[in-house]
């Protein structure tokens, strides 16, 4: 897990121990860094901004040991990346328990119910569908009602494969036929959560690729039908560079509020993380881990800083 950062940066602090840092003894440490901090997946601009900022931070220092060295690059990549998380990642569970209670006032007021509603964005394949049944497990555990939709009406099995892991968590399922409206599905989900006081609405999207404007806007439409309280981008730890530039895409084109990144439990690089972060200048609100229900748990810097430097 994390081993090509992991070991990148110990490979550096090494070269640089016991050292009086000056710029010139840097360049060609950090040149190393940088190549493989891009080995590692993080995208070229962000590894460049990364060095820089390391370098910065160690010209004239005089290292004494190694750990202190590798405490100067816990410190300066912790500063960077808090750059990155300036906006605290939401909890969602939080987020619906507030729901819950204002729906709870509103039905009170003789008002409509609004259920919480989380529109997911991301490619196909890089475990949309997957994420969408976890969230809705973990909604489910703690107490919440939830529907699922598929607004994915292209790509064939999409609405099977929803509709199983509905069966499976015992949970609502909106679809039509392959073919229809994407965003009269969304519609239909979030009309039924209301007269039925649902908590949760989780709706799929078929996968996008940024340069196909006409499904871009498509995924706008449905945005712009339901108002989701929450655009959540889904996208694979081990998609490499071209993460940055699906991200960056997704969030230019249809806006998202959060990621949620999968398979970081094969990821043996650690740098997609960051590169998502920097695509975004969104947060992280969940990993995922594993294929099982309960295999999601909420990203935290802290711990991913600590799989990195130990």
């Amino acid at each position: 897990m994390l081993g090509g950062l992991k070991k990148a940066f110990e490979r550096f602090a090494k070269t640089i121990a016991e050292k009086e840092l000056t710029k010139k003894d840097l360049e060609n440490a950090c040149w190393t860094l940088t190549l493989e901090l891009i080995s590692s997946d993080v995208a070229p601009k962000v590894a460049e901004e990364i060095v820089e900022h390391i370098k910065r931070k160690l010209i004239g220092i005089r290292v004494k040991r190694f750990t202190s060295v590798k405490k100067i690059l816990r410190d300066a990549l912790k500063e960077y990346l808090e750059n990155l998380l300036k906006t605290p990642a939401l909890d969602l569970v939080e987020l619906a328990l507030e729901r819950k209670k204002e729906n709870q006032r509103r039905i009170k007021e003789g008002k409509a119910w609004i259920p919480l509603r989380l529109l997911f964005l991301g490619p196909n394949g890089h475990g949309k569908t997957t994420t969408i049944a976890k969230l809705a497990w973990m909604f489910k555990k703690r107490g919440f009602s939830v529907v699922l939709a598929c607004s994915d009406t292209f790509r064939a099995g999409a609405i099977e494969q929803l509709e199983t892991h509905a069966k499976r968590l015992k949970v609502a399922f909106i679809k039509r036929p392959y073919g229809s409206d994407p965003a009269s599905v969304a519609y239909d989900a979030v009309a039924h959560a209301s007269s039925k006081r649902k908590d949760v609405v989780l709706i799929d999207t078929a996968g996008r690729l940024g340069g196909n404007i006409d499904l871009m806007e498509e995924m706008r439409k449905i945005a712009r039908v339901i108002k989701p309280d929450l655009k959540i981008l889904v996208v694979d730890a081990l998609g490499g560079n071209e993460l940055a530039e699906q991200a960056r895409l997704f969030n230019e084109q249809v806006g998202i509020d959060g990621s949620v990144l999968t398979k970081v439990d094969a990821d043996p690089k650690g740098g997609a993380i960051i590169t998502v972060l920097y695509a975004t200048r969104k947060p992280i609100f969940y990993i995922g881990t594993g294929q099982k229900y309960d295999d999601l748990e909420p990203f935290n810097p802290e711990k991913y800083l600590s799989w990195i430097f130990g």
